[in-house]
């Protein structure tokens, strides 16, 4: 430790009385009116105020004067920061001289130790008691065969499930009760709890439909890296009165006249000319029940209405025998919109099929591609010159001009080939503010079932205070009690931005916690802020003693496809720092749960690593008192 002369000392004293000064005055201020706030939480809402002034200012020197005197740096004080600098204050005077009393700590705060004890037992009224040797609780979203599949239910929970998670949007009560049903019978069966999470679907802004594409259909053989054919495109032909399913993935599938098929025998030839006019075959390699397996070694491509040709061969004298027919019905291909770097996308009103760009024979653009709008809302409330996203963030652009009905974006981000943009696909209206109840007609109706059946409820599409009071209000005229936990669900920049006020709202249910829904925040607040972010919230978060579930595409390669990513693995043991991790549906869910349990344990005993450097927060700067 460096010894400190007395003006120094004096300095370092009146900076962190001016701190504690701010911190008090914030209080006075942000917490007038605020008697709501459940009794449980009233201790935290100071020790998040506090936290706020602080983080107003970038104290980085001041953490390293602290840290060369060998005294905390205030770097690890989220949970009691009143408490710290106190502390800090006080060792300041002693190291000065001072022979008197010392400053008594402030009534009300949270002293060291208190604050994670209180987060703690916040964590387990809303996420239950924690799993021997494990900490971090582990939330799994259901699939659709939930409520028909006993085992993987069962298995999941022996796995280490604390927590079922239940998207309302998809799915209804039917479903959701066969499913919950299937998990009281896992837990006896297990001798293991396991709390439900209903997420309400909240307004969702997406692209409308698209025009079907062509009637039609490709098959190709396999080739090797020198194009000669490896294996025969596999081609399955089944009656069009009563279509057959295949018994393995086809190449492509036809339907046919069942008299005309009949006929068609093994090592029969069936020729065609395909719908580019090329001249193809295939052969019967395989008969099954009515239908046939053919197999091809040319590329061909098929239309409704085409015509296939067999010929049997002369026989004592007789003519050849040919028997022609005509394709059946194809499916239409799902259709997609390609936009490319600086072309124009016309959003509308109308939510009539959209269609791509169309060109005249010169490549000249005659009309730009179109879709529509799933929430007629989004019309009054975007600007020219703010930016929108598409598709997760796939394709990026700058809104040009707006009328009642129709929007004009400049494509300003894709690959320079051009991406494709489907129907369904998210929108994402960083700087607009969307005046949109976060509360649909369907969330109130599924409501009532959540109030009846779940332990939390999850909230999406939150971002103003107005938006939790509503649904506090909505959940104490169903008789919700107490008990029933609510997740906010933080997935837009205005909900990041407006934090603080939420959890000082939320705070008056008892079981609150926060999810940070780092896929449509990353697309909100831009990827490369997206790690700064996230450290944000769960710094805001542990200041007021409130759980943080990590969610998004936490071992997603494994879930999907049994197989984990290096990355992803890493980011999965950084979730040690919340506490709950979420994972999403997939074939190997089961694995992927079984993986992450593996992991938390692992990683608890590093929980604890290097001080963070305070410099000014944005949350805590955009925090302001309402006159």
């Amino acid at each position: 430790m460096q010894s400190a002369d007395h003006s120094q000392l004096q300095e370092l004293i009146q900076k962190l009385d001016l701190l504690r000064s701010e911190m008090l005055e914030l209080e006075a201020s942000a917490l007038n009116g605020c008697a709501k706030i459940h009794p449980d939480h009233r201790a935290s809402a100071r020790n998040l105020i506090h936290y706020l002034a602080l983080r107003r200012h970038d104290i980085r020197h001041l953490q390293s004067q602290l840290a060369a005197l060998g005294l905390s740096s205030l770097g690890r004080t989220e949970s009691h920061v009143m408490s710290a600098l106190e502390t800090v204050a006080n060792l300041l005077r002693r190291l000065d001289g001072f022979e008197g009393a010392t400053a008594q700590p402030s009534d009300g705060t949270t002293r060291l130790g208190e604050g994670a004890l209180l987060l703690e037992k916040n964590t387990k009224i809303l996420l239950g008691a924690p799993p021997a040797g494990r900490t971090v609780r582990i939330m799994v979203t259901m699939p659709s065969g939930a409520g028909n599949d006993y085992e993987l239910v069962r298995d999941l929970v022996s796995r280490g499930m604390n927590c079922m998670r239940i998207n309302c949007a998809h799915d209804g009560p039917d479903e959701w009760t066969a499913m919950i049903a299937n998990l009281r019978r896992a837990e006896k069966e297990t001798n293991q709890h396991c709390k439900v999470s209903m997420d309400l679907a909240g307004p969702k802004l997406r692209t409308g439909p698209i025009q079907s594409g062509p009637f039609a259909l490709k098959y190709r053989p396999r080739r090797d890296a020198l194009g000669r054919v490896v294996s025969p495109a596999r081609i399955w032909l089944t009656p069009s009165s009563e279509p057959e399913a295949p018994p393995e993935t086809p190449d492509a599938v036809i339907t046919i006249d069942s008299a005309w098929l009949e006929q068609v025998k093994r090592k029969d030839c069936i020729h065609f000319i395909d719908a580019r006019g090329a001249k193809r075959r295939m052969t019967i390699a395989e008969l099954v029940g009515h239908s046939r397996w053919a197999e091809a070694v040319r590329t061909a491509y098929i239309v409704p209405g085409l015509v296939f040709e067999t010929r049997k061969p002369k026989r004592n004298g007789t003519a050849a025998r040919i028997w022609r027919t005509k394709v059946g019905a194809i499916p239409s291909k799902e259709q997609t919109l390609r936009l490319k770097l600086g072309e124009t996308l016309l959003l509308t009103q109308s939510m009539e099929p959209g269609r791509p760009a169309e060109y005249d024979g010169k490549d000249a653009l005659v009309s730009p591609a179109q879709i529509g709008v799933s929430l007629p809302e989004f019309f009054a409330c975007v600007r020219p010159g703010e930016p929108i996203w598409l598709d997760d963030g796939k394709i990026g652009g700058v809104i040009r001009s707006v009328t009642p009905e129709r929007v004009d974006v400049e494509i300003t981000q894709a690959r320079p080939s051009g991406e494709k943009l489907g129907a369904e696909k998210g929108i994402n209206v960083p700087q607009s503010v969307l005046g949109l109840s976060s509360l649909t007609e369907e969330d109130l109706g599924a409501l009532e079932f959540v109030v009846k059946n779940a332990d939390i409820v999850g909230y999406s599409f939150v971002r103003t205070e107005a938006d939790v009071l509503e649904l506090q209000a909505r959940l104490a005229a169903l008789g919700a009690g107490e008990n029933l936990g609510i997740i906010l669900k933080i997935e837009t920049r205005e909900g990041f931005d407006q934090l603080p006020r939420l959890l000082l709202a939320a705070m008056r249910s008892r079981a609150v916690g926060v999810m940070i829904a780092r896929g449509d925040l990353a697309v909100e607040c831009g990827y490369q802020r997206m790690a700064e972010v996230q450290e944000e919230i769960l710094w805001i978060c542990e200041a007021a003693h409130t759980p943080v579930i990590w969610a998004t595409q936490v071992l997603e390669s494994l879930a999907k496809n049994g197989i984990p990513s290096r990355s992803e693995i890493t980011d999965a043991a950084m979730g040690e720092r919340a506490e709950c991790v979420m994972l999403n549906k997939g074939p190997f869910i089961a694995t992927a749960v079984g993986t992450l349990d593996d992991i938390l344990r692992r990683m608890q005993d590093h929980h604890e690593k290097k001080r963070s450097m305070l410099r000014k927060l944005h949350l805590a700067d955009a925090f302001r008192v309402s006159a």
